[in-house]
Protein backbone atom coordinates (compact mmCIF):
# COMPACT_ATOMS: atom_id res chain seq x y z
CA UNK A 1 0.00 0.00 0.00
CA UNK A 2 0.88 3.49 -0.63
CA UNK A 3 2.91 5.24 2.22
CA UNK A 4 0.17 7.91 4.16
CA UNK A 5 0.64 11.40 3.27
CA UNK A 6 -1.48 13.44 5.49
CA UNK A 7 -2.26 17.04 3.78
CA UNK A 8 -2.91 19.83 6.28
CA UNK A 9 -4.95 22.37 5.36
CA UNK A 10 -3.57 25.34 7.58
CA UNK A 11 -0.42 24.25 5.45
CA UNK A 12 -0.52 24.93 2.50
CA UNK A 13 -2.31 28.84 3.31
CA UNK A 14 1.20 29.14 4.42
CA UNK A 15 2.63 27.77 1.22
CA UNK A 16 0.48 29.29 -0.65
CA UNK A 17 1.70 32.98 0.66
CA UNK A 18 5.61 31.89 0.90
CA UNK A 19 5.46 31.96 -3.03
CA UNK A 20 8.47 29.92 -5.32
CA UNK A 21 10.11 31.45 -8.35
CA UNK A 22 9.11 29.39 -11.42
CA UNK A 23 11.66 27.55 -13.13
CA UNK A 24 11.76 25.86 -16.72
CA UNK A 25 14.60 23.86 -17.55
CA UNK A 26 15.43 22.39 -20.92
CA UNK A 27 17.14 18.89 -20.77
CA UNK A 28 18.20 18.51 -24.53
CA UNK A 29 19.59 15.30 -23.58
CA UNK A 30 22.37 13.53 -26.82
CA UNK A 31 21.02 16.05 -29.15
CA UNK A 32 22.33 19.31 -30.59
CA UNK A 33 25.75 20.62 -32.50
CA UNK A 34 27.47 23.79 -32.70
CA UNK A 35 25.15 24.75 -35.44
CA UNK A 36 22.10 24.24 -33.91
CA UNK A 37 23.06 25.02 -30.07
CA UNK A 38 24.00 28.47 -32.03
CA UNK A 39 20.39 28.65 -33.39
CA UNK A 40 18.48 27.86 -30.53
CA UNK A 41 20.63 30.35 -28.14
CA UNK A 42 19.76 32.85 -30.75
CA UNK A 43 15.67 32.46 -30.44
CA UNK A 44 15.81 32.07 -27.11
CA UNK A 45 18.48 35.14 -26.22
CA UNK A 46 16.40 37.40 -28.49
CA UNK A 47 12.84 36.24 -27.43
CA UNK A 48 11.00 37.94 -24.88
CA UNK A 49 11.01 35.48 -22.05
CA UNK A 50 9.45 36.33 -18.63
CA UNK A 51 11.61 37.80 -15.92
CA UNK A 52 9.82 36.17 -13.32
CA UNK A 53 10.91 32.52 -14.42
CA UNK A 54 14.29 30.83 -13.94
CA UNK A 55 15.38 29.49 -16.99
CA UNK A 56 18.37 26.91 -17.19
CA UNK A 57 19.06 24.85 -20.47
CA UNK A 58 20.72 21.69 -20.11
CA UNK A 59 23.35 20.66 -23.38
CA UNK A 60 25.71 17.44 -23.96
CA UNK A 61 28.87 17.55 -21.80
CA UNK A 62 31.00 18.58 -24.32
CA UNK A 63 28.92 21.49 -25.66
CA UNK A 64 28.44 22.89 -21.75
CA UNK A 65 31.18 25.84 -22.38
CA UNK A 66 30.11 26.14 -26.12
CA UNK A 67 26.76 27.00 -25.03
CA UNK A 68 27.50 29.30 -21.58
CA UNK A 69 29.34 31.60 -23.76
CA UNK A 70 26.54 32.01 -26.11
CA UNK A 71 23.64 32.37 -23.67
CA UNK A 72 22.17 35.49 -22.67
CA UNK A 73 22.71 36.50 -18.45
CA UNK A 74 18.64 35.52 -18.37
CA UNK A 75 19.90 31.78 -19.52
CA UNK A 76 21.89 30.18 -17.00
CA UNK A 77 23.12 26.63 -17.86
CA UNK A 78 22.70 23.11 -15.95
CA UNK A 79 25.03 20.27 -16.82
CA UNK A 80 23.37 16.31 -17.46
CA UNK A 81 25.31 14.24 -15.03
CA UNK A 82 28.41 14.04 -12.94
CA UNK A 83 30.10 11.80 -10.57
CA UNK A 84 30.48 11.61 -7.14
CA UNK A 85 34.21 11.36 -6.93
CA UNK A 86 36.35 14.77 -7.35
CA UNK A 87 38.66 12.97 -9.53
CA UNK A 88 40.09 9.50 -10.48
CA UNK A 89 39.99 6.44 -13.08
CA UNK A 90 36.54 6.91 -14.20
CA UNK A 91 36.94 7.25 -17.80
CA UNK A 92 34.34 8.80 -19.41
CA UNK A 93 32.98 10.40 -16.42
CA UNK A 94 32.82 14.22 -15.62
CA UNK A 95 33.36 15.40 -12.12
CA UNK A 96 31.34 18.40 -9.82
CA UNK A 97 34.74 20.20 -9.37
CA UNK A 98 35.12 20.29 -13.54
CA UNK A 99 31.39 21.54 -13.93
CA UNK A 100 32.14 23.95 -11.47
CA UNK A 101 35.37 25.22 -13.48
CA UNK A 102 33.44 25.91 -16.25
CA UNK A 103 31.37 28.09 -13.99
CA UNK A 104 28.09 26.00 -14.94
CA UNK A 105 25.72 26.77 -12.03
CA UNK A 106 23.57 23.85 -12.28
CA UNK A 107 23.34 19.85 -12.27
CA UNK A 108 20.66 17.72 -13.62
CA UNK A 109 20.74 14.36 -10.95
CA UNK A 110 18.85 11.00 -11.06
CA UNK A 111 16.87 11.74 -14.55
CA UNK A 112 15.26 8.49 -15.38
CA UNK A 113 17.24 7.40 -18.10
CA UNK A 114 20.66 7.78 -15.99
CA UNK A 115 18.18 5.02 -13.81
CA UNK A 116 17.13 3.16 -16.32
CA UNK A 117 19.79 3.14 -18.87
CA UNK A 118 23.16 3.24 -17.25
CA UNK A 119 22.07 1.46 -13.98
CA UNK A 120 22.73 4.18 -10.78
CA UNK A 121 20.97 3.24 -8.10
CA UNK A 122 19.35 5.64 -5.29
CA UNK A 123 22.55 4.76 -3.02
CA UNK A 124 24.42 6.58 -5.96
CA UNK A 125 22.42 9.54 -6.59
CA UNK A 126 22.01 10.17 -3.21
CA UNK A 127 26.09 10.12 -2.97
CA UNK A 128 26.60 12.75 -6.56
CA UNK A 129 23.47 14.95 -4.65
CA UNK A 130 25.33 15.37 -1.66
CA UNK A 131 29.34 15.99 -3.77
CA UNK A 132 27.79 18.54 -5.97
CA UNK A 133 26.54 20.78 -3.16
CA UNK A 134 29.11 20.12 -1.24
CA UNK A 135 31.70 21.89 -4.48
CA UNK A 136 28.63 24.87 -4.99
CA UNK A 137 26.94 23.02 -8.17
CA UNK A 138 22.63 23.35 -7.93
CA UNK A 139 20.85 20.30 -8.38
CA UNK A 140 18.03 19.70 -10.49
CA UNK A 141 16.97 16.53 -8.56
CA UNK A 142 14.60 14.05 -10.49
CA UNK A 143 12.50 11.36 -9.05
CA UNK A 144 9.80 9.22 -10.60
CA UNK A 145 8.13 6.12 -11.07
CA UNK A 146 7.79 3.67 -13.68
CA UNK A 147 4.29 3.13 -15.20
CA UNK A 148 4.35 -0.98 -13.94
CA UNK A 149 4.94 1.21 -10.18
CA UNK A 150 1.85 3.65 -10.95
CA UNK A 151 -0.07 0.26 -12.01
CA UNK A 152 0.62 -0.94 -8.83
CA UNK A 153 -0.10 2.16 -6.55
CA UNK A 154 3.26 2.84 -5.41
CA UNK A 155 3.72 5.99 -7.23
CA UNK A 156 4.94 7.52 -3.64
CA UNK A 157 6.69 4.43 -2.42
CA UNK A 158 8.85 4.78 -5.20
CA UNK A 159 9.10 9.01 -5.03
CA UNK A 160 9.91 8.86 -0.99
CA UNK A 161 12.35 5.97 -1.69
CA UNK A 162 14.28 7.95 -3.59
CA UNK A 163 14.04 10.93 -2.55
CA UNK A 164 15.29 9.20 1.13
CA UNK A 165 18.28 8.06 -0.65
CA UNK A 166 19.07 12.10 -1.43
CA UNK A 167 18.09 13.82 1.41
CA UNK A 168 20.66 13.60 4.14
CA UNK A 169 23.04 14.61 1.70
CA UNK A 170 21.62 17.97 1.20
CA UNK A 171 23.23 20.62 3.21
CA UNK A 172 21.01 23.90 1.81
CA UNK A 173 17.82 23.33 -0.16
CA UNK A 174 17.91 26.48 -1.85
CA UNK A 175 19.89 25.04 -4.17
CA UNK A 176 18.18 22.44 -4.93
CA UNK A 177 15.19 21.70 -7.63
CA UNK A 178 13.12 18.52 -7.18
CA UNK A 179 11.70 17.56 -11.44
CA UNK A 180 9.19 14.50 -10.92
CA UNK A 181 9.05 12.87 -14.04
CA UNK A 182 6.68 10.03 -14.20
CA UNK A 183 8.92 8.13 -16.63
CA UNK A 184 6.25 5.84 -18.22
CA UNK A 185 5.59 9.90 -19.78
CA UNK A 186 8.77 10.80 -21.09
CA UNK A 187 9.46 10.88 -24.35
CA UNK A 188 6.13 8.68 -24.82
CA UNK A 189 4.15 11.44 -25.71
CA UNK A 190 1.88 10.37 -23.01
CA UNK A 191 1.24 13.14 -19.79
CA UNK A 192 0.20 12.78 -16.60
CA UNK A 193 -3.09 14.76 -16.29
CA UNK A 194 -2.79 18.12 -14.09
CA UNK A 195 -4.78 16.79 -11.27
CA UNK A 196 -2.26 13.58 -11.33
CA UNK A 197 0.98 15.58 -11.12
CA UNK A 198 -0.85 18.12 -8.88
CA UNK A 199 -1.49 14.99 -6.63
CA UNK A 200 2.12 13.66 -6.43
CA UNK A 201 3.52 17.57 -6.18
CA UNK A 202 1.49 18.25 -3.60
CA UNK A 203 2.44 15.19 -1.43
CA UNK A 204 5.94 15.51 -1.76
CA UNK A 205 5.88 18.89 -0.62
CA UNK A 206 3.59 17.16 2.28
CA UNK A 207 6.20 15.02 2.95
CA UNK A 208 8.98 17.50 2.99
CA UNK A 209 7.53 19.47 5.59
CA UNK A 210 6.98 15.95 7.84
CA UNK A 211 10.60 14.91 7.04
CA UNK A 212 12.63 17.75 6.81
CA UNK A 213 10.51 21.69 7.79
CA UNK A 214 7.72 23.43 6.78
CA UNK A 215 9.80 26.54 5.83
CA UNK A 216 11.85 23.95 3.13
CA UNK A 217 8.74 22.47 2.08
CA UNK A 218 7.40 25.51 1.45
CA UNK A 219 10.39 26.91 -0.30
CA UNK A 220 11.73 24.16 -2.36
CA UNK A 221 10.36 24.52 -6.04
CA UNK A 222 8.68 21.00 -7.62
CA UNK A 223 8.95 21.07 -11.65
CA UNK A 224 7.29 18.55 -13.72
CA UNK A 225 8.69 16.52 -16.69
CA UNK A 226 7.51 14.05 -18.76
CA UNK A 227 6.41 15.42 -22.21
CA UNK A 228 5.67 18.92 -21.44
CA UNK A 229 4.85 20.56 -24.77
CA UNK A 230 3.36 23.94 -25.83
CA UNK A 231 -0.05 21.96 -25.72
CA UNK A 232 -0.21 21.01 -22.57
CA UNK A 233 1.59 23.62 -20.60
CA UNK A 234 -0.79 26.30 -19.87
CA UNK A 235 -2.84 23.53 -17.81
CA UNK A 236 -0.18 21.82 -16.18
CA UNK A 237 1.49 25.51 -14.87
CA UNK A 238 -2.65 26.29 -13.23
CA UNK A 239 -1.56 23.90 -10.76
CA UNK A 240 -1.23 25.23 -7.53
CA UNK A 241 2.36 22.68 -6.37
CA UNK A 242 3.55 22.77 -9.88
CA UNK A 243 6.49 25.17 -9.82
CA UNK A 244 7.53 25.12 -13.93
CA UNK A 245 9.03 22.61 -15.64
CA UNK A 246 11.75 20.43 -17.22
CA UNK A 247 11.20 20.10 -20.49
CA UNK A 248 12.65 17.35 -23.33
CA UNK A 249 12.24 17.14 -26.66
CA UNK A 250 10.15 20.67 -26.87
CA UNK A 251 12.97 22.62 -25.52
CA UNK A 252 14.76 21.54 -29.20
CA UNK A 253 12.03 23.51 -30.67
CA UNK A 254 11.16 27.27 -30.77
CA UNK A 255 7.79 26.22 -28.40
CA UNK A 256 10.10 26.32 -25.52
CA UNK A 257 9.47 30.05 -25.56
CA UNK A 258 5.72 29.43 -24.55
CA UNK A 259 6.34 26.90 -22.48
CA UNK A 260 8.90 29.04 -20.82
CA UNK A 261 6.32 31.81 -20.54
CA UNK A 262 3.41 29.94 -19.07
CA UNK A 263 4.74 30.03 -15.80
CA UNK A 264 4.75 33.65 -15.63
Amino acid sequence: SQPQVVINSQFWVFIFLMGRRSFVGGNWKCNGDKESIRKLLGLLNGASLAESVEVVVSPPTIYLDFCQSFAASNIQVAAQNCHDQPKGAFTGAISAEMVKDLDIPFVILGHSERRSVFGESDELIGNKVKHALEVGIKVILCIGEQLEDREADKTMEVVIRQLEAAVPGINNWDNVVIAYEPVWAIGTGKTASPEQAQEVHEKIRAWISEKVSADVAGGVRIIYGGSVKKANCADLASQADIDGFLVGGASLIPDFVDIINSMA
